[in-house]
């Protein structure tokens, strides 16, 4: 019993102090989300800040923005992600090269990969100065408007580079765990590598898959910097639209931001609820 509860013990102090703030944070967060704010002469609990935010039609394109840049950018790192991890599974000689390129972007911090992007595709980068050199185009206005356009490409592009090498560690180590034996039998009874990877592979990493997707979402759904540095004026990524809120120099603007939050809040709660319900399926095929 006492090894059982030792870890507990030794956390508790630390979480504490993480818990304390979180719920603290959040409760302030719930409060102020029903209009109770006395500091600025908000003194009843009502829905109308509620009413007046899910039905603005601003917030509806915002979430509608931030639903979009994060399904697009979790599928695609999700996709090129197995195709990466699997491709280094199957060439054994490169896997060294490959290894070190797909965890180069592991250790750029989101601010730093945006303002790379932005360095890269925007209309003054150095991707247009390179075709405007070759004659490609005949001015870098020419060059197709990737950041700070109404489709996100910008912000899409930022979350699938970072995402990509997540995805590709996870599937990577479920696939080079995998018995070699499977494969050598489902060849042998005539598939080729194409029918082993969708009915012998897939269905072993789609677990994983799932789970990586849950988390990619949930990360690009609710992140700030990316959308903010690379986003659109409008519409304007949810946690953004949040943010400008609450720097409202109104403070009776609170309880609008406040909302939004509370709204990233439920969201974020059912994609945890998703991840571990993926995370015992994944227990379950390893039990």
């Amino acid at each position: 019993m006492y090894k059982w509860l030792k870890p507990y013990v030794l956390l508790l102090p630390a979480m504490m102090v993480i818990l304390g703030i979180f719920i603290f944070g959040l409760a302030m967060g719930l409060i102020q989300s029903f209009g109770y704010f006395p500091v600025v002469g908000l003194n009843k609990i009502t829905l109308k800040y509620y009413r007046e935010v899910l039905t603005d039609k601003t917030f509806l394109s915002s979430l509608g923005f931030s639903f979009y840049i994060s399904l697009i950018s979790s599928i695609m790192s999700v996709v090129i992600g197995v195709l990466l991890a699997y491709s280094i599974v199957q060439s054994e000689s490169k896997k060294g090269i490959e290894k070190v390129i797909y965890k180069l972007p592991i250790i750029v911090p989101h601010a730093v990969a945006a303002l790379l992007v932005y360095n890269i595709l925007s209309q003054s980068g150095i991707l247009a100065r390179i075709l405007y050199s070759f004659g490609i185009i005949g001015d870098q206005s020419e060059f197709p408007s990737l950041i700070f356009d109404k489709k996100g490409i910008g912000v899409i592009l930022a979350y699938i580079w970072k995402a990509i090498p997540f995805t590709t560690m996870v599937v990577y180590t479920i696939l080079s765990n995998v018995n070699d034996k499977l494969l050598e039998v489902a060849l042998n009874l005539g598939a080729d590598r194409r029918q082993v990877f969708w009915y012998v592979l897939l269905p072993l990493i789609m677990p994983s898959i799932f789970s990586c997707f849950i988390i990619i979402f949930a990360f690009s759904f609710g992140a700030f910097e990316v959308p903010y540095l690379l986003g659109p004026t409008s519409p304007k990524a949810l946690p953004v639209k949040a943010y400008i809120e609450y720097n409202n120099p109104d403070l009776t603007h609170r309880p609008y931001s406040m909302v939004i939050n509370m709204s990233l809040t439920f969201i974020s709660v059912i994609l945890v609820w998703l991840y571990h319900k993926s995370f015992k399926l994944i227990s379950r095929y390893d039990g």
